[in-house]
């Protein structure tokens, strides 16, 4: 491991990086002049105390901890790999919760925890492209997971005039300060029983990102990326 990674990886620098992040955070929201449409949809079920599930994009993350206040009761959906770890520390200086896991690791035990906090009329953020892409692709597990609960998914994204796309897989956007912002909240998607409800729901939820990302950037002046080409099918089995 080269010497500048092995610093990087020192808890106490980590702490120090993610204690430095949730201040970066702050100043963006502080000096940017947000503009805020339909955000009555996830007050209405915080009003109600109805658990709901939040999603946007992976590479919206960054601002997402400030997407309304004062943020209601909930919990964000981190892998356990090293970057959801740094996820984890972060949210925690916005009073998020976490809950650790993914569909490659404690899936499982996750899914158990987050129908608890749902049954608890707790939101559960999740990125459905996270952890590792598809970029802008809806994966089956947060549907499935409000399916399984019996609550609403809202969808969620936002945009600002000043920003850095990073070469990253999920095209993150670091916003910068001093700009004009935009976070778009959409309807409410509800998941119908039964398998054959999963496919139909995932597609909504996926053109519903794609197009509160679009309308995010528009409304400040720039263009979203364009999600990675849809998953092909998988290989056929063997005769």
């Amino acid at each position: 491991m080269k010497p500048l990674k092995r610093v990087l990886r020192h808890d106490g620098v980590q702490r120090v990086l993610c204690w430095l992040a949730a201040w970066y955070i702050r100043l963006v929201h502080a000096t940017t002049r947000w503009t805020v449409v339909n955000d009555a949809v996830p007050r209405h079920f915080a009003d109600c105390g109805q658990g709901f599930v939040v999603c946007f994009w992976h590479g919206r993350i960054l601002m997402m901890a400030r997407c309304w206040s004062p943020l209601p009761p909930g919990y964000m959906l981190a892998s356990r790999h090293r970057d959801g770890q740094t996820i984890t520390r972060v949210l925690g200086h916005f009073g998020m919760r976490v809950i650790a896991g993914s569909t490659g690791r404690g899936g499982a035990m996750a899914m158990r925890a987050m129908l608890k906090a749902l049954a608890g009329n707790h939101f559960i953020a999740i990125t459905p492209d996270g952890p590792r892409g598809p970029r802008m692709r809806v994966k089956e597990g947060a549907v499935a997971l409000a399916q399984r609960a019996g609550v609403p998914i809202v969808p969620v994204s936002w945009g600002t005039s000043r920003r850095r796309l990073m070469a990253t897989w999920d095209a993150f956007d670091l916003a910068l300060p001093f700009a004009r912002g935009a976070y778009v909240w959409g309807d409410p998607i509800t998941v119908e029983p039964g398998a054959e409800a999963l496919e139909p729901a995932r597609r909504r939820v996926e053109q519903a990102l794609n197009d509160l990302t679009a309308q995010a950037d528009r409304l400040c002046g720039v263009t979203a990326p364009e999600p990675a080409p849809e998953p092909g099918p998988g290989p056929e089995p063997a005769p």
